[in-house]
């Protein structure tokens, strides 16, 4: 009987060495990432622990041992999880994992939403279009237009008016994560004015300020055709200011209606509006659009020429200009009878 005993007892340690060595194995096969090779991407959520962590990459099968994983965590330096998207394989050891976590995603533009923001587009129609893609709420990024802090200096300069970041948000393609915030999204947009549009100003030596040459980028950014004509668009611009003329731009008037209309009527360009450049001298309370590197260029660099008019051609495709309003009218006439 005594015998017996002790022949399960030899059986039972038996078993529990055999579980233990296996459960050894295991832990130590999951620490060093050994039998396992297969890629995928994890997500790690804005404020997420070392906890939440280990258990997502339990569930993801990236590790088999997520209490193991914490008490590895807790042997090294706090860490510093990045959120976002990052690629990992299972193959990789605690050490690979704590380290590729803390690094910068890597795999953002995949999960990304690509967004082509159109030269001329207004600061609505920007955050129609990003609201659309999924990208933000309305409401937020109108919040972070008004009062957002960003950190440029430009942004400082702006006149205290509505719709603070119209003309600012430069137009290019952008990826998006869906991660981003309102604030960051609008931030990239702005950093990429900093990089792209501020160094055309600062390189020109302009005597009026970055907002007086954006607010005519904008406006020739809506009038001209084409990029060849946008220098003498600029020409017939700063010739009526000179002169004391009012611009009288479409666009301004446009930019009131929140539409784009072909044909003015008398009501709309008596519209009491600062934005009216039929009612009002000078230039526009403020941008009208978000103007392009060539709109830029040419507000800040206009051809020499005496026009003081132009016209759009019947299709669109071009404008016609002249030094004289008799001039003028007659291709006015030439364009509608075509």
């Amino acid at each position: 009987m005594q015998t017996s005993k002790k022949k399960l007892l030899s059986l039972i340690l038996a078993a529990v060495l055999v579980l233990l060595i296996g459960i050894g194995i295991s832990v130590l096969g999951d620490l060093f990432g050994v039998g396992k090779s297969e890629s995928l991407e994890v997500r790690i959520s804005d404020g997420a622990g070392t906890a939440s962590i280990a258990s997502m990459l339990k569930e993801n099968d990236v590790i088999s041992h997520p209490f193991f994983f914490r008490l590895y965590v807790r042997t090294k330096e706090a860490p510093v999880w990045k959120k976002g998207w990052h690629r990992v394989d299972k193959s990789m050891s605690y050490g690979e994992l704590y380290l590729k976590l803390q690094s910068a995603p890597d795999a953002e533009e995949m999960h990304a939403v690509r967004v082509v923001i159109p030269e001329g587009y207004e600061l609505r129609q920007i955050v129609d279009l990003l609201v659309e893609e999924g990208l933000g709420d309305k409401d937020a990024f109108y919040q972070e237009i008004a009062s957002g802090a960003f950190d440029y200096p430009f942004i400082a300069q702006i006149p205290e008016r509505e719709n603070r970041l119209e003309g600012y948000l430069y137009p290019d393609t952008y990826l998006f994560s869906r991660e981003e915030s309102e604030h960051q999204i609008l931030d990239k947009m702005l950093k990429a004015f900093s990089q792209k549009a501020l160094p055309l100003y600062e390189e020109a030596g302009s005597t009026r300020t970055l907002d007086e040459i954006l607010i005519m980028a904008s406006v020739i950014e809506r009038e001209a055709a084409n990029d060849a004509e946008r220098p003498l668009v600029a020409s017939v611009f700063y010739n009526r200011i000179d002169i004391g003329m009012k611009l009288e731009s479409c666009a301004t008037v446009q930019y009131i209606l929140k539409e784009r209309k072909d044909i003015l009527s008398n009501r709309d360009t008596a519209i009491d509006s600062p934005y009216n450049t039929y009612m009002y001298a000078g230039l526009p309370y403020g941008p009208i659009a978000s103007p392009g590197a060539a709109s830029i260029r040419a507000a800040l660099s206009p051809a020499e020429t005496n026009y003081l008019y132009f016209v759009a051609t019947a299709d669109g495709s071009e404008n016609l200009f002249s030094e004289t309003f008799e001039e003028h009218n007659r291709k006015t006439i030439e364009t509608q009878s075509n």
